[in-house]
């Protein structure tokens, strides 16, 4: 029968080039696009960084803790030949000490006469560390005065008169005049009411420190007839001084009460200015005492 003799066709579908790969080429694509978005990313904070926040970057990720040391192949993974110290310290302890600089040579004709090197070092840490200490004392006697002068309702106002500035030479107080608000009345060394108080003020800060005080009273060009500025000026910061002591200032802390007339002016540019008018008061910074000289 023809039923018998049917040639029957079987079709067999291979499977296609995805479906030998599967699903990797996703895995792939994925972190293509996650190194692409973390580079775009990098991109963006490199711009908005200022150069301080670099900075700090790079120093967080700086290799600080390799010791380079000068064995085996000289890298970081270089060899390390095993000593007394580098048994424990993996070589590191050895190379430390071998770049450590050399001790000077010890005088020894110093020695026998009493001065050492220790103290000498001592003498300088003495010295920088009194320094820092003095600066230290100026600049807190210097908030205190702005806050009593501040604090006083009489002479608040007063406050932009008083100048302070830490200089070479100790920390400087300045009591400048102001249009319609001198120091003094003027052509004299009689000072206005709120004076005495500012001085009150200033010298209870002043009292509390052991420095040395230099006074020394300043004039304007047109304050007095020719030569009388000298004699204004000096009477002024006498009369300064006197009403520190009153406030608590002792008599052996004043070094030096001087006249400068318009020698100094505050504003060179213009001599006949009221701020060229006013008592400058110098607290001294006091070198550190000289050492004693032991030897025989």
């Amino acid at each position: 029968m023809a039923g018998e003799n049917a040639v029957v066709i079987k079709r067999i579908k291979k499977a296609g080039h995805a479906a030998r790969h599967g699903g990797a080429w996703k895995v792939a694509y994925a972190d293509f696009v996650t190194a692409m978005m973390a580079f775009f990313l990098l991109m963006w904070l490199i711009n908005t960084t200022t150069p301080e926040q670099k900075r700090g970057i790079a120093d967080y990720f700086a290799p600080q803790s390799i010791a380079q040391t000068v064995s085996g192949s000289g890298g970081v993974l270089g060899g390390k030949v095993l000593g007394d110290d580098a048994a424990h310290a993996g070589g590191a302890q050895s190379v430390m000490q071998k770049q450590s600089p050399p001790a000077p040579p010890v005088n020894t004709r110093s020695l026998a006469h009493g001065e050492t090197q220790g103290g000498a070092a001592a003498a300088t840490i003495s010295s920088t560390s009194l320094r820092s200490a003095q600066d230290g004392d100026f600049a807190h006697a210097a908030e205190a005065i702005h806050q009593a002068v501040q604090d006083n309702p009489d002479i608040a106002n007063l406050s932009h008169q008083v100048i302070t500035e830490n200089t070479p030479q100790g920390l400087r107080v300045q009591l400048v005049d102001q249009d319609g608000r001198p120091m003094f009345q003027q052509g004299s060394s009689e000072p206005m009411p709120y004076t005495r108080k500012l001085l009150a003020a200033v010298g209870g800060i002043i009292a509390s420190l052991p420095n040395r005080v230099s006074i020394a009273g300043h004039t304007a060009g047109n304050d007095a007839a020719s030569g009388g500025n000298w004699e204004l000026s000096a009477a002024r910061a006498n009369q300064a001084r006197s009403l520190l002591q009153a406030g608590g200032l002792s008599s052996d802390r004043i070094y030096e009460v001087a006249g400068k007339a318009g020698s100094e002016p505050l504003l060179p540019e213009d001599p006949s200015a009221s701020a060229n008018r006013r008592l400058s008061i110098l607290l001294m910074k006091e070198a550190p005492p000289a050492p004693t000289n032991t030897g025989l």
